[in-house]
């Protein structure tokens, strides 16, 4: 990427190690907030980045492709890249020395645990969890935040996988493979998550167990009680 990213802080929970120098001499991890668009340029060593937040456009040698909180790029050292960057991007980046056999353009997936390590800025534990899984094809993106507002603004509705897939463009079978790959969890165990996110936070705030049920999509009061109380050991009364 450009140097005219700006290091910025990684999650609360952890720091980012210094950003690269011209003496890169081990790989160095740290989160850049990035805007509007680069032109072709490119480094003497290698960059391994996916994106904490928003999406990159990316033309890396003659091909288009991108970077989100699904999918990382590989750029080896000397290739030419360019981007163009959504508005408040903000992406994680490994600069990584030439010499450390990363000869090859390819993507990766963003799962739970290569998310986890960026977060504790653990530069090679991350990098070594990043390539020791499977290159991935080209795929269609999950934007999540977006689906995530998408949705904490209509939980009462009917939110089938397929419906949730074709907010994405993508066929069910695929939809629930990329945000389990993204998330850990399966359409329905993670849209349940967000209801009962959202339900603990209306009931905390006083919301009658009925309202609060009708707001994010269970058909009673009972129903809701229930899930909280299966999937969170938590009862109703400890939230009023």
């Amino acid at each position: 990427m450009s140097d005219r990213a700006v290091t910025a802080d990684l999650p609360p929970s952890s720091r980012a190690e210094p950003a690269a120098s011209p003496a890169l001499r081990s790989p160095q991890l740290s989160m850049r907030a990035y805007s509007g668009e680069q032109t072709v340029h490119s480094h003497d060593h290698a960059q391994v980045l996916f994106a904490w937040r928003g999406r990159m456009e990316i033309e890396v040698g003659a091909s288009a492709a991108f970077a989100d909180n699904s999918c990382g790029l590989v750029i080896p050292a000397g290739v030419t890249h360019a981007y163009l960057a959504s508005p408040d991007l903000r992406m994680v980046v490994i600069d990584v020395p030439a010499d450390h056999g990363l000869e090859r353009a390819r993507r990766f997936a963003v799962t739970p645990g290569v998310r986890r390590l960026a977060a504790e800025a653990r530069a090679g534990a991350l990098l070594q969890a990043i390539l020791g899984g499977p290159p991935v094809g080209a795929r269609r993106g999950i934007a999540l935040d977006a689906l995530h507002r998408e949705l904490s603004a209509a939980l009462n509705e009917p939110w089938t996988t397929a419906r949730l897939a074709d907010r994405c463009r993508l066929s069910p079978q695929r939809f629930h493979a990329r945000l389990l790959e993204l998330t850990g969890l399966a359409p329905q165990a993670w849209l349940r998550t967000l209801r009962l996110d959202e339900a603990e936070r209306l009931l905390r705030r006083g919301l009658t167990l009925e309202a609060t049920a009708a707001r994010v999509g269970y058909a009673s009061g009972s129903a809701l009680a229930t899930a909280l109380r299966r999937e969170r050991g938590v009862r109703v009364r400890a939230l009023g």
